[in-house]
C-alpha cells in the first residue's frame, strides 16, 4: 500500500508528541553519539563458525541504547528510500513495503538495488548490524509486477492439500529471495468465523484443525531461506461484527469468548505453529480479546496483552523467536506515544512496525527506558531474539542479495495446479460438467476476464486492482486455450445473442479488497477504482445477478462461478442452475479453471467454511447447533 494510503488505512496521522519531540529528540541524539563500550573479550560475533547464542551476547554487550533501540524499530521503505542515511542514523533493525510500496520500476533487479542500497546504509553503523526487509507476501509474492500470484489461503484451503500449500510457500520463497527479500509477513493462520470479515480470505478456513494442517505453509517458507510470520495472534478472525475499529464493522474489532473456547478456536494454529514448526516470527493481531468468563466489557487490545504474548507466547509455548507489531499497531493503545511504547514493549513485543514514525518511536522508547518505566532487561530480551534470527539466517555473512526470476514457468505450473486443486463444485445436474472441449460455450459475467478481480486483494496494491493488471491467465483465456475446438462467445454483460443450444459459463463475483475495507457494511475504498467503491455484500452484485438470471434462462445448461473471496449467497437463483462452482480468488493462473471445467483435472476441492443458506444465517460454523447451511463445510462433488 502507499504510504499515504496505510496512513489512512489504520485511521491514523503521523504522531506529534504533542510539543515533546524536541525533548524525546535530545534524548535520542544524546544516547546515539555515546560510544561503542569498549570490551577486552574477542571479538566474535562476526566468526561464523562461534554458535549463535555466543555471537547474540557477545554483540549485545557491545550495543548502545540507540543500537538496540533502532534494532526493535522498523519503518516503511517510503520513508527512507529518498534518503538511505536515516537507516544508519536510526540504527533500524528493519524496513518493509505495505502493499503497493514498491520500487521503480517493479522489476526483480530494482527491489534487489533498493534491498541493497538500504543495507549498505544499516552496514554503515558502527557494529554493522544488517536490516530485515519484510513484506506482505500473503498468496505469492503479489507486490512485484510478473510475480506468481497464487490462490488466497481460502482456496488453498479448500485443496486440503497441505504438501500442496507448501509447495507454493516455497515457490513465493524463491521469488521473494529473487527480489532480496527474506521475510514475509505469512502466513496468517486465523480461523474465520464470519464471512462479513473483509479478511476471511486470507484464512485456511473455519475450523481450527483445517488452519493447523495447513501450517506447511511456515515450512515452505522457513526451510528456503525466508523467515515465516504467524498472524494475527490470537483472535481476529472471530471478532464480533459491531465490535470493529473506526468505520470497520467487524475487522480490528473484539473477539468476546471464554478461555476454553479461545484455546480450541483462536490459539491451537499459534501452539502448533511454536511446537511443531518452529516459527520465528509472531504478528499480534489489531484485535481484542474480551473473556465471558470474567463478564464482558473489559477487552484488552492484543498489542498491549502481556499475559498472551509474554505469559503464553513466550513462557507456555516456549517461542524463542520474535515478535512484531502490526502497522502501527501500538497506536491502537491509550495513550501517548510513550505510554503505547511502553505498554507494547512490557507486553512483550519486540519489534515495532512504525512506517513514519520511526524517529518518533525511538525517541519515546528511549526516554521511557531513561526514566526507568521500561527495564533494560526487556530492552536486551527483545534485541537478543531479533539479533538471534539475523545470526540464524546468515544476514551478518551474506547481507547483499543478487536479482532472480519470478513468474517463471515452473511457478506459473504449479498456480495453475493450486487453481484447480482450489475448485470446489456445489452442484452438478444431469454430469454437467466436465465441458465438451468442442461445445458452444456463451461466457459471460464481469469476472470472466478479469484477472485482477480473480486474484483479489494484496496484489500490487494493498486493495488490489481490478482490471488488466498483471500477467497471467484468466477464466475466459483458459476456456480458449484448454479447448481450442469450441466455439466461443463472449460477452460480460451478455449482451450479445444467446443460442438455445449454446453451454452458459457465467464468472461472477466480488471486486478485490482488504483488511477493514471488505466488511460487509464497511466504508468505501474512495481511492480504488469505481468498481472496487461498490458496497460489500454476502450476496451477489444486481448486474451480476441480471447476468446470471439471463444466461441461465436463455439456455439449455448453464454454469455459474464465484469468484469471491467468501460465499456468496444464491440460494434463490440456484434452481436455473445447473453446474456451480466456488471458484474462490485463483490469482494469475485462470487456466486451472477451465482445467476443471474440461475435465483435464477432476474437481476434488472441499469447502473450507460453511456456505450459508441465508444473509442472516451468518455467522454459521461446523459445530454450531442448529447447523443448516446450504452447503456444509467440507462439501465438494467429484468428477
Amino acid at each position: 500500500m502507499s504510504v499515504a494510503a496505510c496512513a489512512f488505512r489504520s485511521g491514523h496521522r503521523p504522531a506529534q508528541d504533542d510539543g515533546m519531540r524536541p525533548a524525546y529528540a535530545v534524548g535520542a541524539l544524546v544516547a546515539a553519539l555515546l560510544p561503542v563500550p569498549v570490551t577486552s573479550t574477542p571479538v566474535s560475533y562476526r566468526d561464523a563458525r562461534v554458535p549463535v547464542e555466543r555471537r547474540v551476547q557477545d554483540l549485545l554487550g557491545r550495543m548502545t541504547l540507540a543500537d538496540k533501540i533502532g534494532q526493535m524499530t522498523q519503518a516503511e521503505r517510503g520513508a527512507v528510500a529518498a534518503d538511505p542515511t536515516l537507516v544508519t542514523e536510526w540504527r533500524l533493525g528493519s524496513v518493509l513495503s505495505g502493499g503497493g510500496s514498491v520500487p521503480t520500476p517493479n522489476t526483480p533487479a530494482a527491489w534487489v538495488d533498493t534491498v541493497n542500497t538500504l543495507q549498505r546504509a544499516a552496514l554503515a553503523t558502527p557494529l554493522k548490524i544488517p536490516i530485515l526487509y519484510g513484506v506482505d507476501a500473503v498468496h505469492g509474492h503479489g507486490n512485484v509486477y510478473g510475480a506468481t500470484v497464487f490462490p488466497h489461503n481460502i482456496g488453498l484451503g479448500a485443496s486440503r492439500d497441505p504438501r500442496l500449500v507448501e509447495q507454493v510457500y516455497r515457490a513465493t520463497a524463491e521469488e521473494m529471495r529473487a527480489t532480496g527479500i527474506r521475510w514475509n509477513f505469512a502466513p496468517c493462520v486465523c480461523v474465520t468465523r464470519d464471512d462479513r470479515w473483509g479478511r476471511a480470505y486470507e484464512s485456511f478456513g473455519e475450523d481450527p484443525a483445517l488452519v493447523t494442517r495447513m501450517l506447511t505453509a511456515v515450512d515452505g517458507l522457513e526451510k528456503n531461506g525466508v523467515l515465516a510470520t504467524v498472524k494475527h495472534y490470537a483472535g481476529d478472525g472471530d471478532t464480533t461484527y459491531g465490535t470493529g475499529t473506526g468505520d470497520y464493522p467487524i475487522d480490528q474489532g473484539v473477539t468476546i469468548t471464554s478461555r476454553a473456547d479461545f484455546a480450541r478456536i483462536d490459539l491451537a494454529p499459534y501452539v502448533a505453529a511454536v511446537t511443531r514448526h518452529g516459527v520465528r516470527s509472531v504478528m499480534p493481531s489489531f484485535s481484542s480479546v474480551d473473556w465471558t468468563d470474567d463478564g464482558v466489557g473489559n477487552p484488552v487490545n492484543m498489542h498491549g496483552h502481556r499475559e498472551l504474548l509474554t505469559g503464553t507466547l513466550k513462557g507456555k509455548l516456549g517461542f524463542d523467536g520474535f515478535l512484531i507489531s502490526d502497522w502501527e499497531g501500538i497506536h491502537h493503545l491509550p495513550g501517548t506515544l510513550a505510554d503505547q511504547a511502553r505498554a507494547g514493549v512490557n507486553a512483550g513485543i519486540d519489534m515495532f512496525m512504525e512506517p513514519n514514525t520511526a524517529p518518533q518511536f525511538e525517541a519515546a522508547l528511549t526516554a521511557e527506558v531513561q526514566a526507568g518505566r521500561v527495564p533494560m532487561t526487556r530492552i536486551d530480551d527483545a534485541v537478543s531474539r531479533i539479533l538471534r534470527v539475523k545470526f540464524q539466517l546468515g544476514l551478518f555473512e551474506n547481507p547483499y542479495a543478487t536479482a532472480g526470476e519470478v513468474g517463471t514457468a515452473a511457478h506459473r505450473a504449479l498456480g495453475r495446479e493450486a487453481v484447480a486443486a482450489s475448485q470446489v463444485l456445489l452442484k452438478n445436474n444431469a454430469r454437467t460438467l466436465p465441458l465438451r472441449p468442442d461445445a458452444r460455450i456463451y461466457v459471460a459475467g464481469r469476472n470472466a476476464d478479469d484477472i485482477g478481480n480473480q486474484a483479489g486483494g494484496w496484489t500490487l496494491d494493498w486493495q488490489g486492482r481490478t482490471g488488466d493488471s498483471i500477467p497471467g491467465t484468466t477464466i475466459l483465456d483458459g476456456i480458449r486455450q484448454v479447448a481450442p475446438a469450441a466455439s466461443v462467445t463472449f460477452s460480460a454483460d451478455a449482451s450479445a445473442p444467446i443460442a438455445r443450444t449454446d453451454v452458459g459459463v457465467v464468472v461472477v463475483g466480488e471486486t478485490p479488497y482488504a483488511e477493514g475495507f471488505g466488511d460487509v457494511g464497511g466504508p468505501v475504498c474512495s481511492w480504488c477504482p469505481a468498481p472496487q467503491q461498490e458496497p460489500k455484500s454476502l450476496t451477489l452484485q444486481p448486474a451480476d445477478r441480471a447476468v446470471v438470471d439471463k444466461v441461465c434462462d436463455a439456455v439449455t445448461r448453464c454454469v455459474v462461478l464465484i469468484v469471491s473471496g467468501r460465499p456468496q449467497v444464491i440460494t434463490d437463483q440456484l434452481g436455473s442452475i445447473d453446474a456451480l462452482v466456488a471458484s474462490w480468488l485463483p490469482g494469475s493462473e485462470g487456466g486451472g479453471v477451465a482445467d476443471v471445467l474440461f475435465g483435464r483435472r477432476p474437481f476434488t476441492g472441499r469447502l473450507p467454511v460453511s456456505w450459508p443458506r441465508s444473509v442472516d444465517q451468518v455467522p454459521i460454523n461446523i459445530g454450531d447447533r442448529p447447523y443448516n447451511p446450504l452447503f456444509a463445510y467440507g462439501y465438494g462433488l467429484r468428477t
